[in-house]
């Protein structure tokens, strides 16, 4: 029989020292994330610029946003996340939200492999997410993966709700634009 691989907390996770590198913690085991290069940055940050506005009633719009799915085994960071205003209130200052953001995107990159980010996907909805969104640059492209584990795939002209956030819509052209 194979021995079990020696899990470490999200406490004992914090106490690691700092390398210089990025690092999350995925059911218990470290592991060593790339930092995004300047077109997933910027990305990034017009996702955010557009959910700023359009979701304010609703909560907080963070980018590189530190999230507990689980709070016990997983340390993960949403690159673009919106959390309900209630919930954003009730986080600990000296910790991070448990479970999910209502809102996980992700920009999709060569270190997110499609199977990374539909494992993610389950992950976060299994866990308070109520939607989690894949931006692909290449494709010019929008998944939207719901609670119930169906998608929607999305191109301009078309447009994203976000009425389940209180929001309108937002037209996947402005996110590439």
């Amino acid at each position: 029989m194979a021995a079990l691989p020696d899990l470490i907390t999200v406490e004992q996770f914090r106490q690691m020292p700092d390398d210089g590198r990025a690092y999350e913690l995925h059911h218990g085991e470290v592991v060593e994330v790339t930092r995004p290069k300047a077109k997933h940055y910027h990305l990034q940050r017009r996702l955010v610029r557009l959910l700023e506005h359009r979701l304010a009633a609703f909560g907080e719009v963070g980018m590189e946003f530190p999230y507990r799915p689980v709070p016990e085994f997983d340390f993960r960071v949403a690159d673009v996340a919106v959390v309900a205003q209630a919930r954003y209130g009730q986080i600990d200052p000296e910790d991070n939200l448990r479970g999910a953001p209502e809102l996980v995107i992700e920009v999709k990159s060569p270190s997110n492999t499609n199977r990374k980010l539909r494992e993610l996907a389950s992950l976060s909805l299994a866990n308070g997410g109520w939607e989690f969104w894949i931006v692909d640059i290449v494709a010019t492209s929008v998944t939207v993966v719901h609670r119930d584990g169906s998608s929607s795939h999305f191109h301009a002209p078309q447009t994203l709700s976000l009425a389940a956030f209180g929001g309108e819509e937002l037209p996947v052209a402005e996110i590439f634009g």
